[in-house]
C-alpha cells in the first residue's frame, strides 16, 4: 500500500513537473541570431543578458562599415573575444578588452586575411559555431573550444585547449573596433587576477572601461607588450598595451570570469563578487537563458517556425540596448568625466534616439515600462553631465550623431502616457533648454527665420524636420502640465514643416534664408549643391512624408485626401537617381521609400490619417515580406539598436504609433491568428486575426473587448487596461473602414 501511495505521489509531481515545463516556453529557441549579422544589418552576435552592460562575443578584423558590430558573416578570423559591442549601428566603437585563447609559442601579432600563420588570431567556421540568447561557442581552427556567458557586468569565458604547447591567453588591450587606445594599463594582482583599463578616443571621443579579470587555474607567467614588444612581466602602462597570460604545461582547460566598469579596477572588482561568485559555467548560461526568456515571454505569437524566428529574432535584438552603464552600486562615469555616485536610478547608455524614438521607446512602454523612468533619468542625467539632453550618448561621449535632439519626444511619450519615475518639471525645464541651445545644430537659424535656410546649414531640412517632430511632443507635455506659454512657442514651432512645403509640386522643398525656394531641385537626389546634402540620409520625396506629429495636418496641406493618397501611392512607385554620392543608408528601396532608414519607418501608416486604412494594410504587410528575412541578410539596412526590429514587431501585432508621443497605434495589418501581450500586473492584451492568411491581408471589421469597433485605431490606454482586439480579415479590401474623418487618428494639438 505504501508503494503505490509513493508510485502516485511520484506521478503527480511528474505531472506537475510537465505542467510547469510546458507552461515555462522556451522562446529563446526561436532566436536566430546570424539574422543581421551579415547585409547591413550590423548586429551583435555572442553572449549577453538584456539590456546587459556586457556583450561578449568574437571580433573579426575591423574592415569598415559593415563590421562596426565587430562580427560579420562573410568573415572567418577571429582576433578576440571582447566584452562590449554596438548593435546595428551606422559607426563603429567599443570593442574593448580583448581575450584570445591559443596554444603554443609565446607571440601577441594580429593576424591578417590569407596570413595568420604564427598570428594569434584564428580562422574559424560558421559550422563551427553555436550562438544563442547567453550563449556563444566556436571551436577555432587553433585548435581552441570557446564558450562565451555572461551576466549584466561579467563576460565568462571556457576554453579548452585541443592543440599541444602552454596554454595562453592574450590581452589585447590595442585593437578595438574602428578605434584608438590613447591609455591602457594592466596589472597581475595575485596567481588567478589581472586587472587593467582602456581609455579611448572613438566615435564617442572619449571612453574608459576597467576590468577585473579572474582566472580558475593559476597564473605561470605574465608577459607584457608594447604592441608586439616584449615589455617585461606583471605590469606595464602605456598606449598600446598587450599581455599575455601563460599556464602550467599540462593545463587544458581554463575558465576566466572578466568584469567591467567604467568608474575603476575596484569597482569592476565589486561588479563581479556581486554578480559572479562561482565557476559553474552552465548555471551563469541557464541564468542568461531564462532572463531572455522572460522578456521574449512578454508577446507571445502563434505562427509557424519561420515567422517565430524572424519575429523573436525582432524582440532579442530590441532588448540588447540601451546598455546598462553604472556598477552595482550605481555610480558611473559622465559625459564630462567625473564619476557620478550616490544615484537613484540605474544608468543607461547607447541611446540610438534618432532610430529609436520612432518605434522602439514606443514599445518599450508596453513590454518593458519598468525599464522607462530609468532610461528618461539617465537622459536627465546626461544634461548635468553636458548641458543638453541626449543625441547619440555611447559610454562617457556624445557622438551628437543623427540631426534632432530625438530624447525630447522619448520623454514627452512616457510624461503624456502618465509614466512616472521622473521629476516631470525638471525634465520639461531641459527639454526646453535642449530645444533652445544655442550651440546646437540649426538652433539660432530655426529661432530667428522659423525655420532652417538651407544656405545656412548642411542637412537644413532634415534637422528642420526632426525638430518639428520633437517640438510637437514637447509642446504636449508643456500643455498638460498647464504651461500654456511654452505650448504656445512649441507647437508653432513643430508646425514649421507648413513652412517647407511647396504647393505647386507637393513635396517639402529646401528654402532660402530670403524666403526662396532652392533651385534647381530635384526630390530625388540625396545631395545637392557640391555635396552639400538638404537630407540626412533621404530625399526630398521621402522627407515630404516626415511629419509623424500630424499627419493629417500634411494631408491638408495637398488639399485634399485625395491628392494626399496619390503622393503617397507615387513614393512607392516612383523612379529615379539618388545621385552620386548618396549614402548606402538610404535601402530596402521600394520606389522612393526606404525600409532601410528610420525617417521612412512611419511612411506606410499614414494613409489611415486620409481614410485609406486598407492601403496601409497590403503595404505594411508587403514590407514585412519583403524586408525580414530569416537569413543572416534578413534585414532591409543598419539594425539601429533595435529600431529595426521594433518596426516589425509592432507591425506584426497590427497596430503601430506613428506620432511619437500621442499614444495613437494606427492599424495596419496583423501577421498573426493570434498574439497575447503580456502586461505588468497579470494583465493582457489579446490581438485575434480571424481568417489571417498571406492573402487575407485587409480588416474587414474589428471588435474591442467583444464589442463593435469603427475606428482604425486604439490607444496606448485601451491596450495597457488589457482586453481583446479582435480583426476579422479578408482578401479583399473594406474600404469603408475607418474612412470616417470620426474614425480616422488625430494628431492632438
Amino acid at each position: 500500500m505504501k508503494k503505490i501511495k509513493l508510485f502516485a505521489l511520484f506521478l503527480g509531481a511528474m505531472c506537475m513537473f510537465s505542467l510547469h515545463m510546458s507552461a515555462q516556453k522556451d522562446y529563446a529557441s526561436y532566436v536566430n541570431p546570424y539574422i543581421g549579422s551579415g547585409g547591413h544589418g550590423h548586429v551583435f552576435v555572442g553572449a549577453n543578458v538584456p539590456f546587459g552592460a556586457v556583450q561578449l562575443g568574437p571580433s573579426n578584423i575591423y574592415k569598415g562599415w559593415d563590421w562596426c558590430s565587430g562580427y560579420h558573416y562573410s568573415d572567418n578570423i577571429i582576433i578576440g573575444f571582447s566584452h562590449n559591442h554596438l548593435s546595428g549601428t551606422g559607426c563603429a566603437d567599443l570593442g574593448d578588452v580583448s581575450l584570445m585563447p591559443y596554444s603554443g609559442s609565446l607571440r601577441t601579432a594580429r593576424g591578417e586575411q590569407g596570413n595568420i600563420e604564427g598570428a594569434a588570431s584564428s580562422y574559424f567556421r560558421h559550422d563551427n559555431e553555436k550562438v544563442m540568447p547567453g550563449y556563444y561557442a566556436v571551436k577555432l581552427d587553433n585548435g581552441v573550444e570557446a564558450e562565451l556567458t555572461a551576466t549584466e557586468r561579467v563576460g565568462m569565458h571556457h576554453y579548452k585547449y585541443t592543440a599541444p604547447g602552454d596554454a595562453r591567453v592574450l590581452i589585447d588591450l590595442v585593437n578595438g573596433i574602428g578605434n584608438r587606445t590613447y591609455e591602457a594599463y594592466v596589472r597581475k594582482v595575485d596567481d588567478t587576477t589581472v586587472e587593467g583599463y582602456r581609455f579611448v578616443n572613438g566615435w564617442a571621443p572619449r571612453h574608459k572601461v576597467f576590468f577585473y579579470a579572474k582566472f580558475n587555474r593559476p597564473i605561470k607567467r605574465l608577459d607584457t607588450f608594447y604592441n608586439d614588444t616584449p615589455s617585461g612581466q606583471d605590469e606595464l602602462q602605456g598606449r598600446d598595451v598587450k599581455a599575455v597570460v601563460t599556464f602550467d604545461s599540462g593545463v587544458k582547460d581554463v575558465l576566466v570570469k572578466v568584469a567591467i566598469s567604467s568608474v575603476s579596477c575596484a569597482n569592476a572588482k565589486m561588479n563581479m563578487e556581486a554578480e559572479l561568485t562561482g565557476w559553474d559555467f552552465n548555471a551563469v548560461r541557464s541564468t542568461a537563458l531564462d532572463k531572455w526568456n522572460r522578456v521574449l515571454s512578454t508577446i507571445d505569437i502563434q505562427g509557424n517556425d519561420k515567422q517565430k524566428r524572424i519575429f523573436y529574432t525582432a524582440m532579442y535584438h530590441a532588448f540588447i540596448a540601451p546598455n546598462l552603464y553604472c556598477d552595482v552600486n550605481k555610480d558611473f562615469r559622465g559625459i564630462d568625466d567625473r564619476i557620478y555616485t550616490g544615484n537613484k536610478f540605474l544608468n543607461y547608455t547607447t541611446f540610438s534616439t534618432w532610430d529609436t524614438y520612432r518605434t522602439l521607446h514606443p514599445l518599450f512602454t508596453i513590454i518593458a515600462k519598468d525599464r522607462v523612468p530609468d532610461m528618461v533619468n539617465a537622459m536627465l542625467s546626461i544634461y548635468d553631465q553636458n548641458g543638453k539632453l541626449p543625441i547619440w550618448p555611447l559610454y562617457a561621449g556624445e557622438t551628437n550623431c543623427m540631426p534632432g535632439y530625438s530624447s525630447v519626444p522619448i520623454i514627452a511619450d512616457a510624461y503624456l502616457k502618465g509614466i512616472g519615475g521622473f521629476d516631470a518639471n525638471m525634465a520639461l525645464d531641459r527639454m526646453i533648454a535642449t530645444a533652445t541651445y544655442s550651440k546646437q545644430n540649426g538652433i539660432p537659424e530655426f529661432m530667428k527665420y522659423g525655420y532652417i535656410p538651407a544656405d545656412k546649414k548642411g542637412e537644413a531640412t532634415s534637422i528642420n524636420l526632426e525638430y518639428a517632430a520633437d517640438d510637437w511632443g514637447l509642446a504636449l507635455m508643456a500643455k498638460k502640465m498647464g504651461r500654456t506659454d511654452v505650448y504656445n512657442t512649441f507647437i508653432k514651432r513643430g508646425m514649421s514643416y507648413e513652412l517647407l512645403f511647396d504647393k505647386k509640386i507637393n513635396k517639402v522643398h529646401p528654402k532660402m534664408s530670403d524666403g526662396s525656394w532652392y533651385e534647381p531641385y530635384n526630390p530625388f537626389l540625396a545631395n545637392h549643391r557640391d555635396n552639400v546634402g538638404d537630407f540626412t540620409e533621404g530625399n526630398g520625396w521621402q522627407y515630404t512624408f516626415m511629419v509623424p506629429q500630424n499627419p493629417e495636418g500634411l494631408a491638408a496641406l495637398h488639399g485634399s485626401d485625395d491628392a494626399f493618397i496619390k503622393n503617397l501611392d507615387e513614393l512607392f512607385v516612383a523612379e529615379g537617381d539618388l545621385g552620386e554620392g548618396a549614402p548606402p543608408d538610404v535601402s530596402g528601396m521600394v520606389g522612393q521609400y526606404a525600409q532601410g532608414n528610420e525617417p521612412n519607418h512611419h511612411i506606410p501608416y499614414l494613409y489611415v490619417y486620409a481614410g485609406a486604412q486598407y492601403k496601409t494594410a497590403v503595404r505594411v504587410r508587403s514590407l514585412q515580406d519583403m524586408f525580414y528575412k530569416d537569413e543572416p541578410d534578413g534585414y532591409a539596412g543598419n539594425e539601429d539598436c533595435g529600431q529595426m526590429s521594433a518596426w516589425h514587431i509592432m507591425s506584426a501585432l497590427g497596430f503601430y504609433q506613428v506620432n511619437p508621443s500621442n499614444g495613437v497605434y494606427v492599424f495596419g495589418s496583423p501577421s498573426f491568428k493570434k498574439a497575447t501581450i503580456n502586461l505588468p500586473g497579470g494583465k493582457k492584451f489579446v490581438v485575434n486575426a480571424a481568417n489571417n492568411s498571406d492573402q487575407n491581408v485587409y480588416i474587414q471589421s474589428v471588435k474591442l473587448n467583444g464589442k463593435p469597433y469603427q475606428k482604425a485605431f486604439v490607444t496606448y490606454q485601451d491596450i495597457m487596461k488589457g482586453g481583446t482586439l479582435d480583426f476579422t480579415m479578408g482578401s479583399k479590401p473594406n474600404k469603408n473602414f475607418g474612412k470616417a474623418v470620426k474614425n480616422r487618428p488625430v494628431s492632438a494639438k
